[in-house]
Protein backbone atom coordinates (compact mmCIF):
# COMPACT_ATOMS: atom_id res chain seq x y z
CA UNK A 1 0.00 0.00 0.00
CA UNK A 2 1.60 3.16 -1.24
CA UNK A 3 1.65 6.40 0.37
CA UNK A 4 0.72 10.00 -2.02
CA UNK A 5 3.46 12.34 -2.55
CA UNK A 6 1.85 14.34 -4.55
CA UNK A 7 0.92 18.17 -3.54
CA UNK A 8 -1.66 19.87 -5.24
CA UNK A 9 -2.02 23.91 -4.44
CA UNK A 10 -4.42 24.64 -6.62
CA UNK A 11 -7.40 25.35 -5.66
CA UNK A 12 -10.75 25.70 -7.44
CA UNK A 13 -13.06 28.94 -6.37
CA UNK A 14 -16.90 28.79 -6.65
CA UNK A 15 -19.38 31.71 -6.17
CA UNK A 16 -22.64 29.50 -5.32
CA UNK A 17 -24.03 33.02 -4.39
CA UNK A 18 -27.96 32.79 -2.20
CA UNK A 19 -27.75 29.23 -1.74
CA UNK A 20 -30.07 27.00 0.69
CA UNK A 21 -28.22 25.70 3.40
CA UNK A 22 -29.00 22.00 2.99
CA UNK A 23 -28.34 22.31 -0.81
CA UNK A 24 -24.75 23.93 -0.16
CA UNK A 25 -24.79 21.52 2.52
CA UNK A 26 -25.14 18.59 -0.29
CA UNK A 27 -22.40 20.05 -2.25
CA UNK A 28 -20.18 19.95 0.31
CA UNK A 29 -20.57 16.33 1.42
CA UNK A 30 -20.37 15.41 -2.42
CA UNK A 31 -16.96 17.13 -3.26
CA UNK A 32 -15.50 16.39 0.21
CA UNK A 33 -16.19 12.50 -1.18
CA UNK A 34 -15.24 12.84 -3.93
CA UNK A 35 -11.81 14.03 -2.37
CA UNK A 36 -11.47 11.12 0.19
CA UNK A 37 -12.54 8.84 -2.59
CA UNK A 38 -8.99 10.09 -4.28
CA UNK A 39 -6.92 9.80 -1.47
CA UNK A 40 -8.26 5.86 -0.89
CA UNK A 41 -7.99 4.70 -4.31
CA UNK A 42 -4.04 6.25 -4.32
CA UNK A 43 -3.21 4.15 -1.20
CA UNK A 44 -3.81 0.95 -3.34
CA UNK A 45 -1.51 2.50 -6.23
CA UNK A 46 2.03 2.78 -7.07
CA UNK A 47 3.41 6.45 -6.78
CA UNK A 48 3.78 7.57 -10.42
CA UNK A 49 -0.23 6.51 -11.24
CA UNK A 50 -1.41 8.28 -7.95
CA UNK A 51 -4.14 11.14 -8.97
CA UNK A 52 -3.81 14.68 -6.96
CA UNK A 53 -5.99 15.33 -4.79
CA UNK A 54 -8.65 18.56 -5.27
CA UNK A 55 -8.95 21.50 -3.41
CA UNK A 56 -12.27 23.96 -3.49
CA UNK A 57 -13.20 26.66 -1.83
CA UNK A 58 -16.59 27.70 -1.96
CA UNK A 59 -18.33 31.20 -0.75
CA UNK A 60 -22.07 32.14 -0.42
CA UNK A 61 -24.69 33.37 1.20
CA UNK A 62 -27.63 31.90 3.04
CA UNK A 63 -31.54 32.59 3.81
CA UNK A 64 -31.85 33.14 7.48
CA UNK A 65 -30.79 29.44 8.96
CA UNK A 66 -29.50 28.41 13.00
CA UNK A 67 -26.84 25.39 12.43
CA UNK A 68 -26.15 23.42 15.56
CA UNK A 69 -22.51 21.53 16.15
CA UNK A 70 -22.30 18.12 17.33
CA UNK A 71 -20.99 19.12 20.13
CA UNK A 72 -23.61 22.28 21.26
CA UNK A 73 -26.96 21.96 23.05
CA UNK A 74 -30.29 22.48 21.71
CA UNK A 75 -31.06 24.73 24.72
CA UNK A 76 -29.02 27.12 22.39
CA UNK A 77 -31.77 28.03 20.42
CA UNK A 78 -33.69 30.33 21.97
CA UNK A 79 -36.77 30.01 19.80
CA UNK A 80 -39.55 27.21 18.78
CA UNK A 81 -40.68 26.04 15.77
CA UNK A 82 -43.25 28.50 15.12
CA UNK A 83 -41.12 31.25 15.97
CA UNK A 84 -38.50 30.42 13.54
CA UNK A 85 -41.63 30.14 10.77
CA UNK A 86 -42.58 33.44 11.69
CA UNK A 87 -39.02 34.88 11.35
CA UNK A 88 -38.40 32.81 7.83
CA UNK A 89 -35.14 30.78 9.41
CA UNK A 90 -34.93 27.10 9.55
CA UNK A 91 -33.00 25.11 11.71
CA UNK A 92 -30.46 21.93 11.12
CA UNK A 93 -28.02 19.95 13.22
CA UNK A 94 -24.86 19.14 11.43
CA UNK A 95 -21.45 17.32 11.82
CA UNK A 96 -19.12 20.49 11.95
CA UNK A 97 -17.39 21.22 15.80
CA UNK A 98 -18.76 24.03 17.40
CA UNK A 99 -22.31 24.98 18.95
CA UNK A 100 -24.98 27.13 17.46
CA UNK A 101 -24.54 29.70 15.03
CA UNK A 102 -26.41 32.03 12.64
CA UNK A 103 -26.59 32.45 8.66
CA UNK A 104 -28.24 34.82 6.87
CA UNK A 105 -28.14 37.18 4.11
CA UNK A 106 -24.90 40.00 4.24
CA UNK A 107 -23.13 37.43 5.72
CA UNK A 108 -20.17 36.33 3.79
CA UNK A 109 -19.85 32.09 4.18
CA UNK A 110 -16.53 29.95 2.81
CA UNK A 111 -16.11 26.59 2.79
CA UNK A 112 -12.53 25.42 2.19
CA UNK A 113 -13.05 21.73 1.33
CA UNK A 114 -9.10 21.30 1.49
CA UNK A 115 -6.82 18.12 1.54
CA UNK A 116 -4.52 19.19 4.55
CA UNK A 117 -1.71 16.49 3.18
CA UNK A 118 -1.61 19.01 -0.02
CA UNK A 119 -0.36 21.75 2.61
CA UNK A 120 -0.22 20.58 6.03
CA UNK A 121 -1.38 18.57 8.02
CA UNK A 122 -2.50 20.40 11.42
CA UNK A 123 -5.79 21.49 12.39
CA UNK A 124 -4.89 24.10 15.09
CA UNK A 125 -2.55 25.73 12.27
CA UNK A 126 -5.51 25.30 9.81
CA UNK A 127 -7.96 27.42 12.11
CA UNK A 128 -5.32 30.18 12.78
CA UNK A 129 -5.07 30.87 9.71
CA UNK A 130 -8.46 30.83 8.92
CA UNK A 131 -9.25 33.27 11.37
CA UNK A 132 -5.82 35.35 10.01
CA UNK A 133 -7.37 35.99 6.68
CA UNK A 134 -10.52 37.62 7.86
CA UNK A 135 -8.35 39.69 10.49
CA UNK A 136 -5.96 40.32 7.47
CA UNK A 137 -9.29 41.33 5.63
CA UNK A 138 -11.31 43.61 7.82
CA UNK A 139 -7.80 45.71 8.97
CA UNK A 140 -8.12 46.43 5.00
CA UNK A 141 -11.61 48.50 6.25
CA UNK A 142 -9.93 49.58 9.59
CA UNK A 143 -11.51 47.27 11.64
CA UNK A 144 -8.67 46.02 14.09
CA UNK A 145 -9.85 42.48 15.06
CA UNK A 146 -7.90 39.31 16.48
CA UNK A 147 -8.65 36.56 18.43
CA UNK A 148 -9.53 36.16 22.50
CA UNK A 149 -7.00 33.20 23.93
CA UNK A 150 -9.82 29.84 24.54
CA UNK A 151 -12.16 30.81 21.83
CA UNK A 152 -12.25 29.98 17.93
CA UNK A 153 -12.80 32.61 15.80
CA UNK A 154 -12.46 36.20 15.32
CA UNK A 155 -13.33 39.15 17.73
CA UNK A 156 -13.54 42.73 18.66
CA UNK A 157 -11.79 43.88 21.98
CA UNK A 158 -11.86 47.00 22.74
CA UNK A 159 -13.68 49.87 25.57
CA UNK A 160 -17.00 48.49 23.57
CA UNK A 161 -16.60 45.18 24.99
CA UNK A 162 -15.66 41.86 23.59
CA UNK A 163 -17.65 40.51 20.32
CA UNK A 164 -17.31 38.19 17.52
CA UNK A 165 -17.51 39.58 14.40
CA UNK A 166 -16.54 35.86 12.39
CA UNK A 167 -17.48 32.45 13.46
CA UNK A 168 -15.46 28.91 12.63
CA UNK A 169 -16.63 25.47 12.49
CA UNK A 170 -14.75 23.05 10.72
CA UNK A 171 -15.17 19.32 9.94
CA UNK A 172 -11.86 17.33 9.07
CA UNK A 173 -11.66 13.42 8.10
CA UNK A 174 -8.60 11.66 6.48
CA UNK A 175 -7.15 15.06 6.53
CA UNK A 176 -9.98 16.72 4.57
CA UNK A 177 -11.76 19.70 5.38
CA UNK A 178 -15.05 20.66 5.03
CA UNK A 179 -17.35 23.69 6.83
CA UNK A 180 -15.69 26.83 7.68
CA UNK A 181 -15.91 29.92 8.47
CA UNK A 182 -19.12 33.09 8.50
CA UNK A 183 -18.00 36.65 8.32
CA UNK A 184 -20.90 38.93 9.39
CA UNK A 185 -20.21 42.18 6.45
CA UNK A 186 -23.95 43.33 6.40
CA UNK A 187 -25.55 41.01 8.21
CA UNK A 188 -29.10 41.17 10.37
CA UNK A 189 -27.52 40.91 14.12
CA UNK A 190 -31.41 40.48 15.72
CA UNK A 191 -31.43 37.14 14.34
CA UNK A 192 -28.28 36.21 17.47
CA UNK A 193 -30.77 37.54 19.79
CA UNK A 194 -32.73 34.38 19.40
CA UNK A 195 -29.29 31.82 20.03
CA UNK A 196 -26.60 31.80 22.34
CA UNK A 197 -24.05 32.41 19.65
CA UNK A 198 -21.55 29.94 19.92
CA UNK A 199 -22.55 28.85 23.25
CA UNK A 200 -21.04 31.61 24.67
CA UNK A 201 -24.08 33.95 26.86
CA UNK A 202 -21.10 37.33 27.82
CA UNK A 203 -20.01 37.81 24.23
CA UNK A 204 -21.71 40.01 21.90
CA UNK A 205 -21.78 39.72 17.78
CA UNK A 206 -20.91 42.43 15.20
CA UNK A 207 -20.95 42.98 11.54
CA UNK A 208 -18.57 45.20 9.32
CA UNK A 209 -21.44 47.15 8.69
CA UNK A 210 -22.17 47.56 12.45
CA UNK A 211 -18.59 49.00 13.14
CA UNK A 212 -17.99 50.74 10.02
CA UNK A 213 -21.68 52.53 9.53
CA UNK A 214 -22.54 51.56 6.01
CA UNK A 215 -22.69 48.35 4.53
CA UNK A 216 -19.93 47.43 2.35
CA UNK A 217 -20.12 44.72 -1.16
CA UNK A 218 -19.82 41.10 0.18
CA UNK A 219 -18.82 40.31 -2.92
CA UNK A 220 -15.76 42.56 -2.81
CA UNK A 221 -14.89 41.32 1.04
CA UNK A 222 -14.50 37.91 -0.46
CA UNK A 223 -11.87 38.96 -2.99
CA UNK A 224 -10.26 40.11 0.29
CA UNK A 225 -10.21 36.92 2.05
CA UNK A 226 -9.62 35.05 -1.28
CA UNK A 227 -6.11 37.08 -1.72
CA UNK A 228 -5.13 36.35 2.18
CA UNK A 229 -5.92 33.00 2.10
CA UNK A 230 -3.68 32.13 -1.56
CA UNK A 231 -1.05 34.23 0.17
CA UNK A 232 -1.52 32.06 3.90
CA UNK A 233 -1.57 28.92 2.48
CA UNK A 234 0.63 29.28 -0.82
CA UNK A 235 -2.35 28.39 -3.10
CA UNK A 236 -2.87 28.99 -6.77
CA UNK A 237 -6.24 29.38 -8.26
Amino acid sequence: MSTTTLQNKSVTVRDLGLIDYQTAWDEQERVFADTVAVKIANRQLPPDEQQPTPNHLLFCEHPHVYTLGKSGHESHLLANDAFLKQIGATYHRINRGGDITYHGPGQLVGYPILDLDNFFTDIHRYMRLLEEAIILTVSEYGINAGRIPGLTGVWLDDERGQRKICAMGVKASRWVTMHGFALNVNTDLSYFNHIVPCGIADKAVTSMQQELGHPVPVAEVAQHVQRHLVNLFDMTI
